[in-house]
């Protein structure tokens, strides 16, 4: 069945560099979905150590809105970093510039996810013996599995801005997580009505043979089925492999006409095996995996135009929260912006939950956090906000990245960019698509 979105088209202008993800499910399941024992709650939440090495013992609560962020600092998805991290200070400036959370600054730990396991879990265990109410992150699906269990145990608040996996929407051990990113099934119909809407009516689907991979293609694959078009071929590899060969000629022998690349950096040589067998870039395609500030030099460092032309399709903030973004980010990130808006609205919503609740404990203020997303008078600042609540009303916070209107786990809306690679290798934002969910079947 065609999946209905809601279009909000904004042509959005400026250079994009890219960002490479790994928002999706991206490792093993990881996390346990056991409920916390009585005796855990009773002594604040004490664990079993998380990874068998790391002690974990949750302090007393005070009056101040601690927050934590374990996002990844270093690592292969370093790069992916940098926009939810600035986007997470900016939050905390502009909290604090209104008068803070309940009459004291907010304050801001950073972790490293380093997308390690055992790190991740020892960056939590920290944030947790440091006194956090609130964690931003994990970036990836597969780190935030590696967590999930330890911040449940120890009713700790948990929002990512860059979790696609759909396995969050249900598991047991979500009480106290949400996420400000749709799962995949939101991004996936973006996908093909962009390729769709370029003209595309005979499309290769490519994907590296992961959870990840293998899921968001099949969305894909269904979606562009959807739209009339059909499918020329759809090829699953090894993220592992260095030579896409058999790829490419699986891929050029079905003779598409564009070809959609659900993967990560290791995609770059494919990228390039598939324009030098004949194949132009302006028919290639990819998802947010693909959305980061190396594809270019990656491709091909010696020709920053060889991939003019390539569309890419991610999370972001709104085209006025990503020009304050972009203005904030070091000259080596300007323009990446994926996820920003995801990782600002997590801060926000946050905080707004604690003032709601007037207690800064987050067994108190979690159920709130969802609250402030819907039902009550529209407002779209923290400052705006913060005063309605402050005045006894409910409110309905607009994010930077949508309406957001959170349910359980997920937000019922997702806000995406659609970019394109230029001569010169910035990457332009040439349109942005808002999706409702509540409209895809």
């Amino acid at each position: 069945m065609r999946r209905p979105l809601l279009w909000r088209g904004v042509a959005l202008a400026g250079a994009v560099a890219l960002t490479l993800t790994a928002c999706g499910d991206d490792g093993d399941d990881g996390g346990s979905t056991g409920e916390p024992t009585s005796e855990e709650t009773e002594q604040g939440g004490e664990t079993e150590e998380p990874g068998g090495d790391v002690e974990v013992d949750r302090p007393g609560r005070d009056e101040v809105f601690d927050l934590g962020y374990i996002l990844p600092e270093s690592g292969p998805l370093a790069f992916l970093g940098a926009p939810m991290i600035e986007g997470a200070k900016m939050a905390v400036e502009d909290i604090n510039a209104a008068g803070g959370v309940n009459g004291n600054d907010v304050t801001l730990t950073t972790a490293d996810e380093a997308g390690d396991a055992a790190l991740a879990q020892q960056a939590a265990a920290r944030l947790i013996n440091g006194g956090v109410d609130a964690v931003l992150g994990a970036a990836a699906s597969g780190m935030t599995q590696e967590i999930i269990q330890v911040l449940y145990d120890n009713q700790i608040v948990e929002c990512s801005p860059a979790n696609t996996s759909p396995d969050f929407s249900d598991q047991a051990n979500n009480g106290f997580y949400r996420r400000t990113v749709p799962p995949d099934a939101a991004v996936a119909p973006i996908i093909a009505d962009t390729v769709v809407a370029d003209g595309a009516q005979n499309v290769a689907v490519v994907a590296r043979a992961d959870d990840y991979g293998v899921a968001l293609a099949d969305l894909v694959e269904s979606n562009v089925q959807d739209l009339g078009a059909s499918v020329a071929t759809r090829v699953d590899y090894d993220p592992n492999t260095s030579d896409f060969s058999a790829e490419v000629s699986d891929i050029t022998g079905a003779n598409p006409d564009a070809v959609v690349i659900v993967g990560f950096g290791e995609a770059a040589t494919l990228i390039r095996q598939l324009i030098e067998a004949g194949l132009s870039a302006d028919q290639l395609y990819g998802g947010d995996g693909l959305f980061g500030p190396t594809l270019t030099s990656d491709v091909n460092p010696d020709d920053p135009s060889f991939i003019a032309g390539m569309k890419v399709i991610g999370a972001s903030g709104g085209e006025e929260f990503n020009t304050r973004l972009n203005e904030q980010l070091p000259d080596n990130e300007k323009g990446n912006l994926i996820y920003g808006g995801q990782s600002y609205d997590c801060v926000i919503i946050m905080a707004l939950g604690a003032i709601a609740a007037d207690s800064t404990d987050p067994v108190e203020f979690n159920d709130f956090v969802n609250e402030v997303t819907k039902g009550g008078t529209e407002c779209t600042t923290f400052a705006e906000c913060s005063e309605l609540l402050a005045n006894g009303e409910d409110i309905d916070y607009q994010g930077v990245s949508g309406p957001l209107d959170i349910e359980g786990a997920d937000p019922t809306f997702g806000r995406y960019a659609i970019a394109q690679f230029q001569d010169d290798g910035t990457l332009e934002v040439v349109g942005s698509q808002d999706v409702d969910l509540t409209t895809i079947e």
